[in-house]
């Protein structure tokens, strides 16, 4: 296949891909009001193979918009409920002794826990013990669970989505850093404007219900984060998302003087691979093939705002990690000189 036929269907793809975003979004608006930025940030990082974190005070639709999110993708949802009685064999299952009847023998026979679907809530993280927290690591990161020694495969596509709740902080416990970067995205959902929450009591109030029709199967959502990782990355896009992520770091040279003021800890390696993936889930949503800084910018916040530690100068003046995005993204410019040297489009496709 020459690359001319290659970028044609690889052009195909990405039409595809831009009108199944549009019907999707089309029915996820049938149920959930307003939280269009919520919405796109799932579909980014499911089509980058991704998992999200979603902060936000409770009654803001985040367990309905998952659960809608599964049907809309025809994929099998699970919702476990993060409490500081729930053990690791709660998430991931356990195996029992069972007798065959035919030959009277005993054998272990493994019962799969809740982790095995597509799409995971794991509603209330920080409410379980970190021992808890961390079954969900292996899963995340390697699509597996250890049971008694053995491997047991997940079902791909594997999405986790855990929600967490910013305001009651008795009793929970704070998720570990190691943790917090198997996120791709942390996800803030605000309130709706008055006219979105209009519209929730009124179909919240009355006798109606909304059903929605699937739009991609998990084949076809293969093939879509397959087009995501063949989208190309000029060198000085590359570049731009790279010195966002090292700035941050106190140890570089490049790093300001406000960073070290305000920061103690800053982003690793994974926060640098995980902007340059979302950019390229933005372009695409955008209907675009290459990947611009604005698509790098547009994922900054979601990428780096839970990796960052800030230090206690900058609590004590009330500075977020949000904050310090904003003030990175003001500082921190794409190279012009290598971008009128690159253009928009590399020479070979990525």
């Amino acid at each position: 296949m020459s690359q001319d036929q290659a970028t044609a269907q690889d052009l195909q793809q990405v039409e595809k891909l831009r009108k199944a975003y549009a019907s999707m979004k089309e029915e996820m608006r049938k149920v959930i009001v307003g939280q269009d930025h919520v919405v796109d940030e799932l579909f980014m990082a499911l089509f980058c193979r991704g998992h999200c974190l979603l902060i936000g005070v409770p009654g803001l639709a985040k367990t309905l918009m998952i659960s809608t999110l599964s049907r809309v993708l025809s994929l099998s949802f699970n919702r476990i409920q993060f409490t500081p009685d729930l053990m690791p064999s709660d998430i991931t299952g356990t195996e029992v002794i069972q007798e065959d009847k035919s030959s009277g023998r005993r054998e272990f026979k493994f019962l799969p826990g809740p982790i095995f679907a597509n799409v995971i809530l794991a509603d209330e993280i920080n409410r379980t013990p970190p021992k808890t927290q961390a079954a969900l690591l292996e899963a995340m990161q390697e699509y597996q669970v250890t049971v008694g020694g053995q491997r047991h495969t997940l079902q791909k596509p594997f999405f986790v989505l855990a929600t967490q709740n910013p305001i009651e902080q008795e009793g929970t416990y704070p998720l570990p850093e190691a943790q917090l970067d198997r996120f791709m995205f942390m996800v803030k959902v605000d309130y709706p404007t008055i006219d979105e929450e209009r519209e929730i009591l009124r179909r919240t109030t009355e006798d109606r219900t909304s059903q929605v029709n699937a739009i991609l199967s998990a084949q076809e959502i293969f093939e879509l984060q397959a087009i995501v990782r063949r989208v190309p990355i000029a060198e000085h896009v590359l570049d731009y998302a790279l010195r966002l992520t090292r700035q941050t770091r106190l140890t570089t040279v490049d790093a300001p003087a406000w960073i070290k003021e305000w920061l103690q800890w800053g982003a690793g390696p994974r926060a640098s691979q995980n902007l340059v993936l979302g950019a390229k889930a933005h372009a695409l949503l955008q209907g675009r093939f290459y990947v611009s800084a604005e698509d790098v910018r547009a994922v900054a916040k979601a990428v780096l705002r839970h990796r960052l530690i800030t230090s206690f100068a900058a609590e004590a003046e009330g500075i977020t990690t949000d904050k310090v995005v904003e003030r990175l993204l003001d500082e921190v410019k794409p190279n012009e000189s290598q971008a009128l040297a690159d253009g928009k489009l590399p020479k070979v496709m990525g």
